[in-house]
């Protein structure tokens, strides 16, 4: 009985933690790993190694805050910084709000089109078909039932990626020396801080300590663990898929490709991916933006300004969407401008990890995970600042 009382416990604390794979698994990542595989094979692997590696670390780094204090990631700074916490907290929150709003404008074109490759219903019926129900889904608020629900809607997809990934028979060699041994070929520098981009989101890390409250350190990390895992297998899976892309680069194109070279269940089910990605980060994108006001500005939940939050993050993906704005480009400068605000989260992260008088000794970094941590920001600082002065000559 004890087992089996604990593989049911560490199911859904593995289904309530998917959101989190929800999260970044959105047509950012469906767009970004593809194009990526399309043009440069397993090249950039090791990208989204290093990403999910440091997605672990950070999550649980922030859920951790709230776990040990009671307090959710954006409430430790606010405290952190006294009088001028208002300030920061405000700043934070138009970073993030603005990422989770690029975001939502990629997760409901994507969303869309792919809804668009199964049906070939117009696309102007679907746009707001697809902002409807995601407002009706977020208006119920329960954060339990909308993870456990994207928890099973990520398990399907992921099924999906992964037959088409196995049918594309990469050399187990190759993909094994791509996993770990880092390449930046030419002209791939956006890609990988796209990849980078669309693995960690920032705005995770505001959603990963919000929605943490109430459960035990092990079980936390048992489901972050397993949940970033899954998603980062998915994540190399579409990678994978991309490499048999060629030429143009569209959702259209791909879904042609896949079903010429494997058979029509490939197109079928890359749109169904499509969908899935899109639908359930539509949801969270708004969601992870009212959490972050909720913690950062003292805004409750249920209350007209946490919704007002979503509701605006909702509006403006639906805006391009009817603008019928084409969604490859929008997606990629998404992924872009998230990989640049990576390091400033994170160091808010770092510092709010080891706050003497908010966190317990237990609870606070160990040496060894500030090592890991400021790995990752400087990293990301690195790429982002290279592609900065890049674009400045």
């Amino acid at each position: 009985m004890a087992k089996t009382l604990a593989l049911r416990t560490g199911f859904s604390s593995l289904l309530f933690w998917s959101v989190i794979s929800a999260a970044f698994i959105g047509p950012g990542t469906v767009t970004t790993c593809a194009l990526a595989g399309s043009r440069f094979g397993l090249e950039l692997l090791w990208a989204l190694t290093f990403s999910a590696i440091s997605t672990v670390v950070l999550q649980e780094a922030a859920a951790r805050i709230t776990l040990a204090s009671g307090y959710s990631l954006g409430q430790i700074i606010a405290l952190s910084y006294g009088v001028r916490s208002r300030a920061i907290g405000w700043f934070l929150f138009l970073a993030v709000a603005f990422g989770c709003a690029a975001y939502q404008a990629g997760n409901i074109l994507g969303a869309v089109s792919g809804l668009s490759l199964l049906t070939n219903w117009p696309v102007h019926w679907l746009t707001p078909a697809v902002g409807l129900v995601g407002i009706a889904l977020l208006w119920i608020g329960s954060t339990r039932w909308i993870a456990q629900f994207l928890g099973l809607v990520v398990f399907v997809m992921g099924i999906a990626f992964a037959y088409v990934a196995f049918s594309a028979a990469p050399s187990p060699a190759a993909f094994g020396r791509a996993l770990v041994v880092p390449a930046l070929p030419g002209d791939s520098l956006v890609l990988v801080i796209g990849l980078i981009g669309t693995t960690i989101v920032p705005y995770n890390l505001f959603l990963a300590s919000g929605i943490g409250q109430g459960q035990s350190l092990p079980q936390m990390r048992w489901g972050i663990g397993l949940a970033v895992l899954i998603g980062g297998l998915i994540s190399m899976a579409i990678l994978v898929a991309g490499t048999l892309v060629t030429g143009e680069f569209s959702f259209g194109h791909i879904a042609q490709t896949l079903s010429d070279r494997l058979g029509g269940w490939a197109g079928r089910l890359f749109a169904f991916g499509l969908f899935a990605a899109g639908f359930t980060s539509c949801l969270t994108a708004p969601l992870a933006a009212a959490v972050t006001a909720q913690g950062l500005l003292g805004w409750s939940p249920g209350s007209a300004s946490f919704r007002s939050v979503w509701l605006l993050v909702m509006a403006v993906g639906l805006t391009f969407g009817w603008l019928g704005i084409r969604p490859v480009p929008v997606i990629i400068t998404a992924q872009a401008i998230n990989g640049l605000l990576l390091p400033l989260v994170t160091v808010f992260l770092l510092r709010a990890v080891n706050h003497k008088q908010l966190l317990a000794a237990r609870y606070r970094n160990s040496v060894r995970q500030n090592v890991a941590m400021l790995l990752v920001v400087a990293v990301t600082a690195f790429l982002g600042l290279r592609n900065l002065w890049l674009a400045f000559q």
